[in-house]
């Protein structure tokens, strides 16, 4: 039985240096260096959508069902707006989560931020729709989300670290160029009424 699809919002990486050679010499940092195909930034990260809305219908105590979560949130994320392409610079590796992941750590332009911050406004919009009360706290507890920290450190995961070193590691300065924003899975929403 295959997984069912996390939804996201990203933007896919189109470059990182200037060259294929650019990227990969990060495996000189990381061990499993991702393929380049398939990289990106995650802008909002909903989850597996049911359930997200399962979550979303035990913290009501049903006043919202499951059903109406997933209905009102793939409406939702089918009528965002599009976040053009744009290029960022990245100088550092940081590790992510528990230790297993290494990123690329981007430093990406104001617009970028502008745009995530208004898709986490549209959330805290669609949950007090979705009658979703003390929507910060449930934010940071949906394990759906998966939110630790309300802090967003943009960035491309690329692969597991060599060392079990937590702190940053500083690389020669790459240009990360992205492209225009998609949902990911985004044809495994279902179809709007």
């Amino acid at each position: 039985m295959q997984p069912l699809p996390r939804i996201t919002v990203e933007v896919p990486v189109l470059a990182v240096g200037s060259a294929p050679s650019d990227y990969e010499g990060l495996g000189t940092y990381v061990n499993a260096l991702r393929s380049p195909q398939g990289l990106h930034l995650t802008l909002l990260h909903i989850g597996i959508l049911a359930d997200f809305a399962q979550d979303v219908a035990d913290w009501t105590k049903g006043t919202t069902t499951a059903g109406d979560a997933v209905r009102h949130t793939a409406g939702w994320l089918q009528e965002l707006p599009v976040l053009d392409g744009f290029t960022g610079t990245s100088e550092q590796l940081i590790v992510l989560g528990g230790g297993g992941i290494s990123g690329l750590e981007v430093d990406v332009p104001g617009r970028v931020h502008d745009f995530r911050e208004s898709l986490v406004q549209g959330l805290h919009d669609l949950l007090d729709r979705l009658l979703v009360d003390n929507v910060d706290d449930f934010i940071l507890s949906s394990p759906a989300l998966g939110y630790r920290y309300p802090h967003w450190v943009p960035h491309v995961a690329v692969g597991r670290p060599l060392s079990r070193e937590r702190g940053p590691r500083t690389i020669a300065p790459l240009t990360v160029a992205f492209g225009p924003s998609r949902i990911r899975n985004g044809r495994f929403l279902p179809a709007p009424d």
